[in-house]
């Protein structure tokens, strides 16, 4: 008999107890819900996004100029940053409440026996693709969550494969070198599927040109940034972003006119990449080295020489020595408040490497986001809030006046 309907809190409250299985690479529980859920989605065509950063961003990016175009769109992407729902949305809207209870009852009550057990991603990539096949999207922009050849998303057929630019993150679990790491991510390429690259360092370019040739796939690098008009998202690598979004398009003859093109990026929607909050704060949701080293160069565009005040938070598993050495010289001090994030790195770790890196800035503990903001504010610096995706969300909705908003995000 199956048990009560959940309610939305009940239901997020039953998908985060699933984080005990923890990260699980494989497809052989993803492709189970997709049989049992019956999910059908070949009416729709899938443009599948791997890559370590910029595509979530390039996936926001194809969504909005599909949508100008009239398309019936789905965007899949994770992490989210304030609530769950940021992650499937059709048409630009987020998933329902009452769809995601709805949804997370029904695949409760279908894997209770399994084993092994699905894992956080893979219940919510099957959730996911329910929707979109529910709502008969038109086009799906498909973010993977870790790798590629064994993430959940992987389980979809595209019409097109996107790898944005490969750098070290997610090492425990996608190996070391970037040459093991492209392998992952160059796992998303199928036989005869056309392949969409932003330029990647020799060795990740190699590995994905032999996994191309291998699976006798058409294979484009995107060497040039998109300059024809305006990009509502800040920084010289959005305009490579959208470069890749634009190719990604074409490759999957999807037909996309200029206007729409020019409409969908000057109206992307996507919060915590360099988002300007007032005239002097920026948030940003970098959380590895090379996506620091972008956010410095893209402060450098804006402020010139002009200092930040670093509010500074990131997760225990994250390089913060490579994330604080990239953005120390664009910084006049640090703080580093304590986040609600059970991952979070503790900020007496974090100031153990600030002191060690020569010059050591100033810095501060804070017991809170506010309290950081306060003091942040008191100084006369523009204020640069980063570190991760996670303290972003609690940033955002401590910002706009909703801090019990915040919906914690483990993975």
């Amino acid at each position: 008999m199956p048990r009560p309907l959940l309610s939305y809190k009940e239901a997020l409250a039953w998908l985060y107890g699933l984080q005990r299985f923890g990260i699980k690479l494989g497809l052989e529980n993803i492709r189970r819900l997709i049989a049992d859920l019956h999910i059908d989605l070949r009416g729709s065509r899938v443009i599948h996004v791997a890559g370590t950063n910029g595509k979530g961003s390039v996936c926001a990016m194809i969504d909005s100029i599909l949508r100008a175009h009239g398309y019936r769109s789905g965007l899949f992407t994770s992490p989210h940053l304030v609530t769950f729902r940021e992650r499937i949305r059709v048409n630009g809207e987020m998933i329902s409440h009452d769809a995601v209870a709805d949804g997370l009852t029904r695949l409760r009550d279908l894997i209770r026996d399994w084993d092994p057990h699905p894992t956080f991603f893979e219940i919510t990539t099957a959730l996911a693709l329910k929707h979109f096949a529910y709502a008969k999207v038109d086009i799906v922009a498909l973010e993977t969550g870790l790798g590629g050849r064994l993430d959940a998303t992987n389980a979809v057929q595209p019409d097109v494969s996107v790898i944005t630019p490969i750098d070290f993150d997610h090492e425990k679990w996608l190996g070391k070198t970037i040459s093991e790491i492209a392998a992952e991510k160059a796992g998303i390429i199928k036989s005869r599927v056309p392949v969409v690259s932003a330029t990647q360092r020799n060795e990740a370019e190699n590995v994905i040109r032999a996994r191309a040739a291998e699976c006798e796939a058409s294979l484009e690098f995107v060497t040039k940034h998109y300059d024809e008009t305006r990009i509502s998202l800040l920084g010289s690598y959005q305009k490579q972003n959208a470069a890749l979004a634009i190719a990604a398009l074409r490759a999957a003859k999807i037909d996309i006119d200029n206007s729409s093109i020019t409409q969908g990026l000057a109206c992307i929607e996507w919060p915590a990449r360099f988002q300007r909050w007032d005239d002097r704060t920026i948030i940003d949701g970098a959380h590895n080295p090379a996506a620091a080293r972008a956010l410095a160069d893209t402060w450098r565009e804006v402020f010139g020489a002009q200092r930040a005040t670093l509010i500074l938070a990131v997760l225990s598993d994250k390089n913060f020595r490579g994330i604080y050495e990239a953005l120390a010289p664009v910084a006049d001090s640090v703080l580093l408040p304590k986040i609600r994030s059970e991952r979070a790195a503790a900020p007496e770790e974090l100031a153990k490497v600030i002191s060690s890196v020569t010059p050591p800035l100033p810095y501060s503990i804070t017991e809170s986001v506010g309290e950081a903001l306060m003091l942040s504010r008191a100084k006369p610096d523009p204020i640069l809030i980063t570190g991760s995706l996670h303290f972003a969300g609690e940033v955002l909705a401590y910002l706009n006046g909703e801090p019990a908003a915040f919906e914690e995000c483990m993975q």
